[in-house]
């Protein structure tokens, strides 16, 4: 419940008594907060915050001026469900970032991990996953149901596809459109985006061994070579690098069911 006399809460802010307050919250000039909103210890809305909806968010999450949290989706199919938006902790929510919680027609809920960066006017739409430290530049928009792992970087002025997964390590260049999944350590780019390699520059970032770099850049040519079918060459790479842990990420990505193609490298026809 909250405190109307609590020293962090600006007397401009509309906070709805029901709501649930950490410790050490601050809520600045014009911000509104509604009933069922949740939010942890050392949360930090800046001013011109609105949140409202089944939101929970976590310990020193700071949300900057203007932006849009637990409002309902931009979905035509939405019918007033008691979705939720759940937010994880230490997050920086920038100006003008608009977040939507799930609906029934996904899995009620939108979920956002730890440590991420949504910079400038990023959208997170309905029924989104996104996983641990997940950047969105400035302006970049994903679409209902989409999939975001770990360390993922989504470059500004993109937009991904509803139902799309971009997996863990990916980074997607700016003003992409991403029409099918992008695998794990996978770099895409391009209007109608394909795929241009692995992001190797985000791998020597996060400390993978020069071993295991290598051996990811064999067994990504052996993938996406012309011969054979997919399925082929990846029954291959199990074979050779079975016991590489971030090999078989890449190919239990591809080998998951969804509704999405796998992004494929731009052939040397020009197809």
């Amino acid at each position: 419940m909250t405190d109307p006399n609590s020293s962090g809460i600006h007397p401009t802010a509309i906070v709805a008594p029901e709501a649930s307050l950490g410790n050490g919250v601050e809520i600045g000039p014009y911000c509104v907060v509604g009933s069922q909103v949740s939010l942890g210890d050392g949360v930090k809305l800046h001013s011109h915050v609105v949140i409202d909806g089944l939101t929970t968010i976590g310990e020193d999450t700071a949300i900057y001026p203007f932006a849009s949290i637990g409002l309902p989706p931009q979905d035509l199919k939405y019918r007033g469900e008691d979705s939720r938006l759940v937010i994880g902790a230490r997050n920086q929510i920038r100006e003008h970032v608009t977040m939507n919680p799930g609906t029934e027609g996904g899995a009620m809920e939108t979920r956002v991990g730890d440590d991420c960066l949504f910079m400038i006017a990023t959208h997170v739409a309905h029924d989104c996953i996104i996983g641990n430290h997940v950047i969105l530049a400035n302006n970049a928009a994903l679409g209902g149901h989409v999939v975001v792992d770990d360390y993922a970087i989504i470059g500004g002025l993109s937009a991904v596809h509803q139902f799309v997964r971009i997996g863990a390590h990916a980074m997607v260049g700016g003003m992409s459109g991403i029409e099918q999944d992008l695998i794990p350590f996978g770099s895409a780019m391009g209007e109608r985006a394909r795929l241009r390699g692995l992001n190797l520059v985000g791998l020597q970032r996060r400390d993978f061994s020069r071993e295991d770099i290598q051996t990811l850049r064999t067994a990504y040519r052996l993938m996406f070579a012309p011969e054979g079918t997919l399925a082929e060459r990846i029954d291959d790479v199990v074979r050779l690098y079975g016991e590489n842990v971030a090999v078989m990420e890449i190919v239990e990505f591809i080998r998951a069911e969804t509704s999405r193609a796998v992004l494929q490298p731009k052939s040397s026809n020009g197809s």
